[in-house]
């Protein structure tokens, strides 16, 4: 080796025979020395997917605005060439420890935490204060091209992230999430009603809907509005859920287990996640004056929120008898409430009802 090398304290390790090393690395020196092969190289001769821009600025944002306790993973590096381990003590207890002398001429290839590099670059760059952290580092000795790309498929390969609902549930961070949770564990209309883990319900599933479509029914709900505090907001979204509530039998039904969750999911149209939107942005224009009235709810017992009602709800937020849940039908789901219970459209809702109009006398 030259004499010119890195120098990384590191822990030896064996995975399948071969050695890998550990270390921790200062921020500063990660977009110096990690390269990312995408601009040269065409995807079958690269080792690692394409780089996302669209998502390093949202990561560098968390960083920046979470330097108190922000936690990224150990990115994963292929080295190119030999490398030497000096152990700290030869005595066989500490042979781990050590420093792994890396040739300047080498290069580093990440082969997992591409984006972690890209947003590390940028946080340093609007704070270079960060570039005296570290982040883990786990070192694989390069056996060519096609052991990087196999490496990549295998790091990936078991690799699932966590549904929206537990996502949600386990962030600290987000209001949104804090007002959501707060409202499926403390209103009488969804306690004991909502799935706190998946994104899906299945058919003997006990719950009628999924924390995440309840975290977005909420937020439209509140819309802008600025509360002081999470449990404020969650106190006005719960007033108003708790009324709905009232006007939907059949959820009172599930709560005193007269009817299941299934069997209201299977023959209903309200208790799923676009209508369960569509309530939510009904109940912000019921909220937009100095006091809420709710007195309008009572109207919904004029709607027949049967399935098999095709006359009000296919081509609105059923296609082919089956639940959609694209953007549009929440809209036209909410136009629809609105003018059943007696209250003004927006701009958008109505300009979406007279297309849905014309469409349906065109058939």
């Amino acid at each position: 080796m030259s004499n010119f090398e890195y120098a990384f304290p590191s822990i030896r390790g064996v995975q399948a025979g071969k050695e890998y090393y550990v270390s921790m690395c200062p921020l500063r020196l990660i977009p110096r020395i990690f390269l990312f092969d995408e601009d040269e190289l065409s995807p079958e001769l690269r080792a690692q997917r394409t780089l996302n821009r669209s998502r390093i600025p949202e990561m560098a944002r968390y960083i920046l605005g979470n330097k108190s306790d922000y936690v990224f993973s150990a990115i994963t590096a292929s080295i190119n060439g030999a490398v030497r381990f000096t152990p700290v003590d030869n005595k066989k207890a500490d042979e781990r420890l050590g420093i792994l002398h890396v040739d300047m001429k080498n290069q580093f290839i990440i082969n997992d935490g591409q984006h972690r590099r890209a947003a590390i670059e940028q946080a340093i760059k609007e704070d270079p204060s960060l570039g005296d952290e570290t982040i883990a580092v786990v070192f694989f000795v390069d056996q060519g091209l096609s052991r990087s790309q196999q490496m990549f498929a295998d790091l990936n390969r078991h690799a699932i992230r966590p549904s929206k609902s537990l996502g949600l549930l386990y962030d600290q961070r987000n209001d949104a999430a804090k007002v959501g949770k707060l409202v499926a564990l403390k209103s009488e209309a969804f306690k004991g009603m909502v799935e706190l883990e998946r994104n899906t319900l299945s058919e003997r599933s006990r719950k009628l809907f999924t924390l995440s479509a309840l975290c977005s029914a909420t937020s439209d709900f509140l819309g802008m509005r600025e509360f002081s505090t999470p449990d404020e907001a969650a106190d006005e979204a719960i007033a108003y859920w708790d009324e709905l509530s009232k006007h939907i039998p059949e959820w009172q039904l599930v709560r005193k287990s007269k009817m299941t969750a299934g069997e209201i999911r299977r023959d209903f149209v309200h208790s799923h996640g676009v209508l369960l939107q569509a309530f939510g942005r009904v109940g912000a224009s019921l909220n937009a004056g100095k006091k809420p009235n709710y007195a309008p709810l009572a109207n919904l017992k004029k709607i027949n929120w049967a399935r098999l009602n095709a006359r009000d709800w296919e081509g609105r937020v059923m296609m082919g008898g089956r639940l959609t849940k694209a953007s549009n039908s929440v809209v036209l789901a909410t136009a629809f409430i609105k003018k059943i219970i007696g209250i003004e459209l927006s701009p958008e809702e109505i300009k979406a009802e007279a297309a849905f109009n014309k469409g349906r006398a065109k058939k």
